[in-house]
């Protein structure tokens, strides 16, 4: 049986939700699932990651926030409680994903891993 998450495990701002929406869009698909979760690798320790999936697994915990459907597996879950997810545009070199990672000890300097507490 999937898990179905009572609250989000990571927070979505409007403007990271506009992206998505705008990426769901050119697949062409609207029923896709957003899957967030974290991997070994990158600068600090752990990656985050992010894809489309047309389902769930038992592994994976559920939610939705402002439409969307989140899935995040239950490994990932852990480090990613509390995170928040945002997009920005400041300019070519510094626009894209920004993570707040309150269960990060260290980022890297672009931001896309991190070292948790």
């Amino acid at each position: 049986m999937i898990q179905e998450a009572i609250k989000p495990i990571v927070s979505l701002t409007p403007t990271a939700v506009t992206q998505i929406n705008n990426l769901l869009r050119k697949k062409g698909n609207p029923n896709l699932y957003l899957r967030m979760g974290v991997k070994g690798g990158g600068c600090s320790g752990l990656s985050y990651v992010m894809s489309f999936e047309e389902a769930s697994t038992e592994r994976d915990q559920v939610y939705e926030q402002d439409g969307l459907r989140v899935i995040i597996d239950k490994k990932s879950a852990q480090f990613l409680e509390g995170v928040e997810l945002d997009y920005t545009v400041k300019n070519l070199l510094e626009g894209g994903w920004k993570w707040s990672n309150p269960n990060a000890a260290r980022s890297c300097g672009c931001g896309t891993s991190f070292t948790p507490k």
